[in-house]
């Protein structure tokens, strides 16, 4: 699925993961020891549901969806990954099969860590697992967060909630307005907010004709952030 990379930037790399932020320059070389990178083509799968196990990774390049399929054969998708993230250890801290698919919605560049080293690494490093506890934390309340709005509320107000959530993680202020730097198609803000594309389209749609985005091709920014708030409160 994935083919092995060989670079000299791979603690470059290591030092933008939010997890080892603020990490010494040994405790860094220590997990380079135990990583080795991989390239991973647009639309390869990393891991299926029941699929054991048996690594964590941290992405460096590029996207990752993690997702799954429902009982009536639609997809979910629960969260698309930016670079400087880790992911699969929950799984792994757990001892349990996968309980999603991940799959590369770009050509992608991640590393890799056998659990076993993944512990031990922890083991050692408490200060670390005290970081990974709380963005696994971070994580399970999103994930929560975008269910109760599954249930809750209806299409315009989780949309605007998505453009709102991703406004925090990858907004850039332009006066008053907010671009948003990630480019995500219809298709995956649908499976993110439990519609289909055509749907999404129509209420962004709507949203311009309203004021309260300004859209380029796949380049989204907000123009009017209350409204959005309106939409949700």
């Amino acid at each position: 699925m994935a083919s092995e990379r060989s670079t000299p930037n791979k603690l470059w790399y290591l030092k933008h993961v939010r997890l080892f932020d603020g990490m010494s320059q040994t405790e860094m070389q220590e997990m380079e020891q135990i990583t080795r990178m991989q390239e991973v083509k647009k639309r390869q799968p990393l891991y299926f549901p029941g699929d054991p196990s048996s690594n964590v990774y941290l992405l460096k390049q590029g996207r990752v969806k993690l997702a799954n399929t429902g009982a009536s054969g639609k997809e979910v998708t629960f969260e698309i990954l930016e670079p400087g993230e880790i992911f699969g250890e929950l799984e792994v801290l757990e001892g349990l099969p996968r309980e999603t698919a991940a799959e590369a919605l770009d050509d992608t560049l991640i590393c890799v860590i056998r659990r076993e080293d993944f512990n031990r690494y922890l083991a050692l490093h408490p200060d670390v697992t005290v970081k990974l506890t709380k963005l696994i934390g971070l994580r399970l309340r999103k994930i929560q967060s975008r269910v109760e709005d599954l249930v809750f509320r209806d299409v315009p107000a989780r949309l605007a909630h998505l453009l709102l959530e991703l406004r925090k993680t990858a907004g850039v202020a332009e006066g008053t307005a907010i671009r948003l730097r990630v480019k995500l198609t219809h298709q995956e803000m649908g499976n993110l907010i439990g519609c289909s594309r055509e749907t999404v389209s129509a209420t962004f749609g709507q949203f311009r004709d309203d004021g309260l985005v300004h859209m380029e091709g796949r380049t989204i920014t907000i123009t009017d952030e209350m409204g959005l708030l309106r939409l949700i409160s």
